[in-house]
């Protein structure tokens, strides 16, 4: 596999209809949201998103959900250690694993494992080249509670009977904008290859394939586009800030409250010498 050459920055529009897109667990599972009322999900998340379809695909994982775990290993301490040579330099270490691991490669990672005896513990520090933001909504999102009960008592004897309540939350509607870039410099020294972005960008294509839950329902949450731009250079024709601005999402001007992405005007700014390619979602 070839190292990636160009510097790549990238934007994913994404829609949640009467869904929890990213739920805050300091505010009751309540969607996250900023102090304007925009909605907002974290970087974890949409990270977490992209290594589970990268495990879809057939791809190593270091950092697996518990429920997706492929391999046997019950903590990143024992996945790594029963993976990396044992006594390994720090740069021998940092260089296993991101041949190893696609997320490490992607992400980067901080490897702090105790050893059995003093001065046997592993500290390495991982820098990836891929870079994602926290993602936001266009507009202030309106988020709707309804209250839920059990049909059934859990336990036999149980005090709580089938009457206890919970209660769920959804965005009603949101727009939302996903930006993020791919470094050149910190990918030649993972590793990471053109191979790699590809299948990062097929990630995004599908975010939301097998991640169907109670909180988002299939059908609810749905990838609208993904913006690639690749420069022409290692360090980019352009600054990502820049690249990033160049995409312009607002509500129609007839349209009140948005209740779709068909509802809003979608429009890239040209900058010269960089075309994007625009897929649509899945």
């Amino acid at each position: 596999m070839s190292t990636l050459t160009n510097k790549i920055d990238f934007a994913v529009i994404i829609s949640a209809d009467h869904a929890n897109p990213n739920g805050d667990p300091l505010n009751g599972n309540r969607p996250r949201t900023t102090f304007s009322g925009n909605g907002e999900i974290s970087d974890v998340c949409v990270k977490r998103k992209i290594r589970n379809r990268l495990q879809d695909m057939g791809e190593t994982i270091f950092v697996q959900s518990e429920d997706r775990c492929d391999d046997g290993y019950d903590s990143l301490s024992a996945r790594a250690t029963a993976t990396i040579t044992k006594g390994a330099s720090k740069e021998e270490f940092a260089a296993q694993a991101c041949e190893k691991w696609i997320d490490v490669r992607s992400f980067g990672q901080v490897f702090a494992i105790k050893g059995k005896a003093k001065g046997e513990g592993v500290s390495v520090g991982v820098r990836g080249p891929v870079s994602i933001h926290q993602a936001l909504s266009v507009d202030p999102v309106d988020i709707s509670s309804m209250q839920i009960t059990k049909s059934v008592s859990g336990e036999s004897g149980s005090k709580k009977g089938s009457d206890t309540m919970g209660t769920k939350h959804m965005v009603e509607f949101g727009l939302y904008i996903i930006k993020g870039s791919i470094n050149v410099q910190l990918a030649e020294k993972t590793g990471f290859s053109d191979e790699d972005a590809e299948k990062i960008k097929e990630c995004l294509r599908t975010l939301f394939v097998n991640d169907a839950s109670a909180a988002r329902p299939d059908g609810s949450m749905e990838v609208v586009k993904v913006i690639w731009w690749k420069h022409n250079n290692k360090i980019g024709q352009y600054s990502s800030a820049k690249v990033h601005r160049s995409l312009r999402v607002t509500a129609k001007a007839d349209v009140d409250i948005p209740k779709s992405a068909d509802d809003y005007n979608i429009v890239i700014e040209p900058l010269e010498g960089l075309e994007p390619e625009i897929i649509e979602g899945i």
